[in-house]
């Protein structure tokens, strides 16, 4: 497909290919162009480029796109399964934390529990074992 856009206008070059199935659209006024392709077809598809230049610019834009002709509908995805497996792995390691932060509470519990009977242990030791401290003089009467 060929086409000149000038003045305002659009020019027709070799569109013999695609008959009456090609539409300017846009605004040509507002330098606003597109092109639609009705009713595609397979050799419609490869790629197709686009050069612009804009006098008195002396860069010429490019651009260049790629049409794939589908011959059917690719089917649609059923995310209900994904869904199902994320939900489940999402859950399950919910539970894994849950059960690491029990553990980790019991754990803290066990060792403060083990400091306070540390703590026990060694008050009794400075003790003589009658509640007496060690290294006091003791006087016994009859």
């Amino acid at each position: 497909m060929q086409f000149i856009q000038y003045d305002k206008k659009i020019i027709n070059q070799r569109l013999e290919r695609f008959q009456n199935r090609v539409e300017f659209t846009g605004n040509p006024i507002k330098n606003d162009l597109a092109v639609t392709i009705h009713d595609v077809q397979l050799q419609d598809e490869g790629e197709y480029h686009c050069y612009v230049l804009n006098p008195p610019d002396r860069h010429k834009g490019t651009g260049k796109i790629r049409l794939e002709v589908l011959t059917e509908v690719p089917p649609e995805r059923d995310s209900t399964v994904a869904v199902l497996v994320g939900a489940s792995v999402g859950g399950f390691l919910a539970v894994v934390i849950l059960c690491l932060v029990i553990l980790k509470c019991v754990r803290r519990k066990k060792m403060q529990n083990l400091n306070s009977e540390d703590q026990k242990t060694e008050e009794e030791v400075k003790t003589d074992g009658e509640g007496n401290p060690e290294g006091e003089l003791k006087v016994c009467e009859q």
